[in-house]
């Protein structure tokens, strides 16, 4: 039996001495490991979560984070909580900045540090502006949904109030120049609310997706005010342009462009950087790739041919 114990061990040894080798290889390991070229460690999911939900306690007081902020505390807390997302976003976002350092050849770690705080403080003087922003997706989500019993409860409870504020924070970063995250940040959010908005999309005020899941806005796209989705939308690309190697060609604009007071039903699918006019109406599960005027209506005919209706209902 000892005999057969020490066997085993042995081949156990040797079969984790085996894949060692295997996982520490020169070709495996160039491919999948992250040495950071200036040995700084990756962003950290946990603490990006953490100044995501901090930003949301400062913009939502009272609904997150410590319920008993009174008002004639609140300027202390604000204090204490704005102190906190400029040390939580200086460190991380010098860890993204230093994660795409390969761009920049000659950036430093100090470097990365520099303008890691500089990035800090002006998103915290963005922070009023993204507040408003928010208030106005708020009403939008009350108004346009009859089941909501009040603002608090979109505020609390709906996944499109829960996705903008991740969004809208993460949209001011890559506006900055934060590196990887942003996109941290929104993934983040797709996976707790199946809704998939890229922080490079523009979106306008009053904006509000009903139910969500499974909403896709692309990186390019520009959406108007007072617009509205709901579930199983995509604001899509059509086609990548390649260059001469193949290789897709990045920044190229490729997404909708949504005007004002559009309303886009469940299912409908809008590719391509195309126009969708303001006051129009796109009706459920319809696939777009062409410019739609201003005021019309988008519908399936009997036929499931879709078809431009001006004046015409769902």
């Amino acid at each position: 039996m000892m005999a057969l114990v020490e066997h085993n061990a042995k081949e156990l040894l040797n079969c984790i001495d085996s894949t060692v080798d295997s996982l520490c290889s020169e070709e495996a390991d160039r491919a999948l490991s992250y040495h950071g070229q200036t040995r700084i460690p990756m962003p950290s999911a946990d603490a990006l979560r953490e100044f995501v939900d901090t930003v949301r306690a400062v913009i939502f007081p009272g609904y997150f984070g410590d319920p008993d902020m009174g008002i004639k505390s609140r300027r202390y807390h604000m204090g204490v909580l704005l102190d906190k997302i400029v040390r939580l976003l200086s460190e991380q976002a010098a860890r993204g900045l230093c994660f795409e350092g390969g761009a920049a050849p000659g950036k430093t770690p100090e470097d990365c540090a520099t303008q890691a705080q500089e990035i800090a403080r002006g998103f915290v003087k963005r922070i009023p502006m993204i507040r408003t922003m928010l208030s106005t997706d708020v009403q939008a989500a009350f108004e346009g949904d009859p089941a909501a019993k009040s603002p608090g409860e979109t505020i609390f409870c709906y996944p499109s109030i829960k996705v903008l504020t991740s969004h809208r924070i993460a949209h001011e970063l890559y506006r900055a120049g934060c590196g990887l995250l942003p996109r941290i940040i929104s993934e983040m959010a797709h996976s707790e609310t199946g809704i998939d908005i890229h922080p490079g999309a523009s979106i306008g005020e009053n904006f509000f997706i009903d139910h969500g899941t499974g909403v896709v806005i692309g990186e390019t796209c520009r959406i108007g005010k007072n617009v509205r989705l709901y579930q199983g939308v995509t604001l899509g690309a059509k086609s990548f342009p390649l260059d001469e190697a193949g290789n897709p060609v990045k920044g190229v604009p490729r997404h909708p462009i949504v005007g004002n007071n559009v309303i886009i039903y469940s299912g409908a699918t809008i590719l391509g950087r195309i126009r969708i006019g303001d006051n129009t109406v796109i009706g459920g599960n319809v696939w777009v790739t062409t410019d739609v005027p201003a005021g019309a209506r988008v519908v399936q005919s009997r036929a499931n041919r879709q078809r431009f209706e001006r004046g015409a209902g769902i």
